[in-house]
């Protein structure tokens, strides 16, 4: 009866596959477990994942366990996750536990959770979104050890150990980054075309420690350097140096550049740090765009905004931003016209596909990565059935 369920929710989110880096080998078949039981820990670090529902929900006649640990119940952005994974495991009737630490920065906090789940006794399998790339690898050898299959959601570890990761289910976070960027470029080439000086674009990001955030930054500065110098314009990239040493982007010294693009990362992954970072360069007079990779990296900006009032629509009179996600804060300031637009993913779809992947391999069946599709909206676009569904509140 299972896999007849499963054949019905697989059949459009396996259709595709490509390559988002979690491991060496992204093809396997489900292991032996382990047998040996062990006791399992308590929860009491997780955050739950709404205030009216327990972490834990049981589906009748569930006879597959897993562990869902998302990177934390900071934004609303995990929040429609976690209800994804609350849908997928009521229609597979499997038993799930949801956990998470209370930031993003929290990694010790995600990596002793993650550690945990592998403790529980009978987990089938581990749904992961990584708050750091390298922070989870012991623990990873050690599930691969026990038999325990491991599902990456919205960021990959690359250097995984082999085997250990079956699949990634993620956005392709670069090509987000990129799409940002191209739309942000179009409503800035005729004032970057104009200009008889340098001017600066912006780059919020929360942290420079997860895949996700990593490609997203990485790729809106490449392709916003590949779009300037289609139009002989030259680029220097500064600020944070894992942003700046790791763009492939054809760059210049920032003295020479016609464009500047300055990549700021907070303290900690908070709204009002990113607010503090973001105000810095929306100071600067020669500030004509921001982008802020995630929800609260473009909360960020709005709320040093709000001191500011420098954003808006028009790229004569204003400065234009571009964000990530959605959330109520974002979606307003997109119909209010002071965001100039956004990338929006599906954290429900990653929410399901997580579970439905993790019953795959539970059955026995090989599996691959599998991605999720990001999309740019603006308050032309963001009612159209397209897009409506993936704006979370």
């Amino acid at each position: 009866m299972k896999k007849k369920v499963l054949a019905s929710l697989l059949c459009v989110a396996m259709a595709a596959t490509m390559v988002v880096g979690c491991g060496s080998s992204n093809e396997a078949a489900a292991p032996a477990k382990d047998d040996a039981a062990t006791e399992e820990p308590a929860k009491e670090d997780a955050a739950p994942a709404d205030d009216a529902a327990a972490d834990t929900a049981d589906a009748a006649g569930g006879d597959y366990h897993f562990e869902i640990i998302v990177k934390s119940y900071q934004s609303s952005y995990w929040q429609a996750a976690v209800k994804g994974v609350e849908q997928a495991a009521a229609e597979l009737g499997v038993s799930y536990n949801c956990t998470g630490p209370n930031a993003e920065s929290d990694i010790a906090d995600q990596v002793n959770m993650l550690n945990n789940a592998i403790n529980v006794e009978g987990v089938d399998g581990i749904g992961i979104a990584a708050c750091d790339q390298s922070a989870c690898l012991d623990a990873l050898q050690t599930a691969m050890d026990k038999g325990i299959p491991v599902v990456c959601f919205d960021s990959g570890i690359p250097d995984a150990p082999a085997g250990s990761v079956y699949s990634t289910v993620a956005t392709d976070n670069y090509g987000a980054g990129a799409t940002a960027a191209e739309n942000l470029y179009a409503g800035l080439k005729d004032k970057i075309a104009a200009a008889t000086a340098p001017v600066r674009i912006g780059e919020v990001n929360q942290e420079a420690t997860s895949e996700s955030i990593i490609n997203r930054g990485l790729g809106f500065i490449d392709k916003f350097a590949e779009l300037a110098k289609a139009d002989g314009k030259t680029v220097a990239v500064i600020g944070n140096d894992k942003y700046v040493n790791d763009a492939k982007a054809e760059t210049v010294d920032e003295a020479s550049a016609d464009i500047i693009i300055e990549v700021a990362v907070p303290a900690q992954t908070t709204v009002e740090l990113c607010a503090t970072e973001a105000s810095v360069i929306m100071n600067k007079a020669d500030t004509i765009g921001m982008f802020g990779s995630n929800q609260v990296a473009a909360e960020g900006i709005l709320t040093a905004n709000e001191n500011l009032n420098v954003l808006g629509t028009d790229p004569e009179t204003s400065v234009l931003a571009a964000g990530f996600d959605a959330g109520s804060v974002i979606k307003g300031a997109i119909k209010d016209g002071k965001m100039y637009g956004a990338v929006t993913q599906s954290p429900l779809a990653m929410g399901i596909t997580t579970v439905q992947t993790l019953y795959a391999i539970a059955n026995g069946e090989t599996v691959t990565d599998i991605p999720t599709e990001g999309y740019w909206y603006n308050a032309d676009n963001m009612e159209d059935d397209s897009i409506a569904p993936n704006l979370y509140d």
